[in-house]
């Protein structure tokens, strides 16, 4: 990796960023290096970093009262809000255990939640509150505050700070264990981009906290350079303030990218405010030709890549001219290698496993190796590239195997591409690959539907030259409408 990172950001700065092992520790950072800037606010009410620390502190007076014994679990069942925010560092810095549960999951999913994860005590939005009438645990509002101040409990490093889910509102996904210092080896990591770093940059919080990527790099990160963060409760109404907020930096998924470059074309370069100048993008594939497209409004489109077990971070990519088909290089404190073609990683951020799943935790973690169930390769720089996933792996009756994504990305190189879906279909009584294409409404615009159709069997001809013979594309389909997709819009290949 050599100075990568370190390299990004201005040399007077890095003696301010050091790798601290506890949210107590960070806090107290928060609070003794930025106390007079401004740190979370909801356009209406801006609190100050020293406000927000008393704040968080009065917030742990309130938990201490609830007379839980310490190492509970506590969850956090509210929107994007400054309330969540504080909620979340008063639990971690109090001696317990925080679960910030989606605010789109239904009452059902949260009683099994909470049974699942024995979760003591639970903070609902006044929102929420006519779906907890099963709820049979301690039960609080999200504006429970108290009086005075209780200082921070001294954490360790390997103490249990965090349960994520895995992914997805339904069913009952696993919940990955962060330690203390994963939580912090994410957060840290975040904050390397180019340019100043501890200048007074300003943040949405558009990704959900109970997502790792908006916890960590698109909140604590943040936090860690002495930014100021703007709550989001309602994704629509937040991009509707961007030329007022006017941010310099965003964490997006791919799919929000998208979307707002889709507004910014339609209503102008100055609706995302003037001063945007970086984009953190992750969680899906960012395709070359979105980063491409930002660049052309000065807005630089970084991805990255990582997952829920590894505390989000695992690598980053500033060098988009290049490299823009990489994931970048591996943030600093991990190892990584190629397992018969997956990529393992090894940490201080990565998981201490599945909370009561010790199954899953052997299937996914081997001598402190974490198995990302991601097919990978490094070039000879040390830049990452991410082929697929070995789950979606397209098995053939010939016993050859193709990447679904390996195929499409052969189509993302495209402007007129918007998504695609690689998949097995059947002709005839026989298996074969197929592809359906989303194309940009805009590129297609006055084409008639056999210029569309001629031109998406050009796309596939040229992937075609490209595959090898058992991994050819027989059939495509061109959809009229978006595909299904997940909650970080994902296209979702269980449901298309």
């Amino acid at each position: 990796m050599g100075n990568y990172f370190f390299d990004m950001i201005p040399k007077e700065e890095l003696e301010h960023i050091s790798y601290l092992p506890t949210i107590p520790e960070l806090l107290e950072k928060m609070n003794n290096d930025y106390a007079t800037r401004p740190a979370v606010s909801d356009t209406q009410t801006t609190y100050t970093y020293s406000e927000f620390y008393e704040r968080i502190g009065r917030r742990r007076k309130f938990i201490e009262s609830l007379g839980l014994p310490k190492g509970a679990k506590i969850a956090v069942w509210d929107r994007n809000s400054i309330d969540a925010m504080e909620l979340y560092f008063a639990i971690t810095t109090s001696g317990y255990v925080v679960i910030m549960l989606p605010a789109t999951l239904p009452e059902p999913a949260v009683l099994g939640s909470i049974k699942k994860f024995d979760i003591s005590a639970i903070f609902v939005r006044d929102e929420f509150k006519p779906m907890t009438s099963q709820i049979s645990i301690k039960l609080c509002s999200t504006a429970d505050i108290a009086d005075t101040f209780s200082p921070s409990t001294p954490a360790k490093k390997e103490d249990l700070a965090a349960i994520f889910f895995t992914g997805g509102t339904t069913g009952m996904p696993k919940g990955v264990m962060l330690s203390q210092g994963a939580m912090m080896r994410g957060s840290f990591n975040g904050c390397f981009m180019p340019g100043s770093v501890l200048s007074e940059h300003r943040y949405i919080a558009l990704l959900p906290l109970s997502h790792i990527f908006g916890m960590v790099r698109g909140l604590m990160s943040c936090f860690y350079t002495g930014a100021l963060v703007y709550s989001c409760e309602d994704i629509k109404t937040m991009i509707g303030k961007i030329p007022f907020i006017k941010p310099t930096c965003l964490v997006l998924v791919p799919g929000l990218a998208e979307m707002l470059l889709g507004i910014a074309k339609m209503k102008g370069v100055g609706f995302l405010g003037g001063c945007l100048h970086t984009i953190i993008s992750g969680a899906a594939n960012v395709p070359p030709k979105l980063i491409a497209e930002f660049k052309e409004l000065n807005i630089n489109l970084l991805e990255g890549y990582g997952l829920t077990e590894s505390a989000n971070l695992v690598s980053g990519n500033k060098d988009i001219d290049d490299k823009a088909e990489s994931v970048g290089q591996l943030y600093p404190g991990q190892e990584a290698k190629i397992v018969d073609g997956e990529l393992w990683v090894k940490g201080d951020n990565i998981m201490m496993g599945y909370y009561a799943d010790p199954e899953a935790t052997a299937n996914a973690l081997e001598d402190g190796w974490l198995k990302t169930g991601d097919l990978a390769r490094f070039d000879e720089e040390g830049f990452l590239y991410i082929t697929g996933r070995i789950k979606n792996l397209i098995l053939l009756k010939n016993g050859e195997n193709i990447s679904p994504e390996s195929i499409e990305e052969l189509f993302y190189k495209h402007a007129i591409v918007r998504d695609c879906l690689a998949k097995v279909t059947t002709i005839n009584g026989n298996e074969v690959i197929g592809v359906e294409i989303l194309p940009r409404p805009e590129m297609i615009q006055g084409m008639d539907a056999k210029e569309i159709t001629n031109k998406m069997q050009e796309l596939v001809d040229e992937a075609n030259r490209q595959l090898p013979p058992f991994a050819q594309i027989a059939t495509f389909s061109i959809r009229t409408e978006d595909f299904k997709r997940t909650g970080s819009l994902k296209v979702d290949r269980k449901n298309n």
